[in-house]
């Protein structure tokens, strides 16, 4: 699902993208390991600076990124642009209908997107469906505690069904053949967990 305004707004500012940058990713990094030179695929990209972070931290060697909503492309394309030929491909595109065929990326990065898609399970067995075996799923998440504090009902849209803890995502990554085997760690009170996990 879309992002209303006021998330939009949290998702396009300087501390989102700092937050991205020195933290979330250092640690991605740390547990996940390298993936330079790599193809890799970011789901839910918005304005490309998760996809930016890949490119310049990580070093990926050819990058797919989409977003649900024309609006973030268009960010993401002007943000990206010189980058584009030949290193990084933007598109609108669905986590739970990935445009891909099967085992071809090497590597899948979501910066807290899967918790916006009412039918998760559906996304995660989209990722697992792209990702060649032995390829690495990095993931930066908010848990259901996080979407039930009021702060989140009153100002942010979030499928309220079908919610996750870490442990309950955690599992349906490896009943995908995702194995995690404790790769990862919870985060402001247990609102948010990052990870890696390994495709069978």
């Amino acid at each position: 699902m879309k992002l209303n305004k006021i998330e939009f707004a949290l998702m396009n500012n300087p501390l989102r993208a700092f937050i991205q940058r020195h933290y979330e990713a250092p640690l991605l990094a740390r547990l996940g390991g390298s993936v330079e030179g790599l193809k890799a695929l970011e789901i839910g990209c918005g304005r490309g600076v998760g996809a930016e972070i890949l490119i310049q931290r990580f070093k990926v060697g050819e990058l797919v990124a989409f977003d649900l909503d024309p609006a973030m492309i268009d960010r993401a394309r002007v943000r990206l642009a010189s980058y584009i030929p030949g290193k990084v491909s933007v598109m609108v595109g669905d986590a739970c209908a990935i445009d891909a065929t099967d085992a071809s990326f090497d590597a899948v990065f979501d910066f807290g997107i899967i918790h916006h898609i009412p039918d998760w399970q559906k996304a995660v067995g989209e990722v697992r469906r792209v990702l060649k075996p032995g390829g690495r799923f990095f993931f930066e998440e908010v848990t259901r505690k996080a979407l039930s504090r009021s702060a989140y009902r009153k100002f942010l849209v979030h499928p309220e069904e079908n919610r996750f803890s870490p442990v309950e995502f955690i599992s349906e990554l490896e009943k995908q053949e995702i194995k995690v085997d404790g790769n990862y760690v919870e985060r402001w009170f247990g609102d948010f967990f990052i990870g890696v996990g390994k495709r069978l």
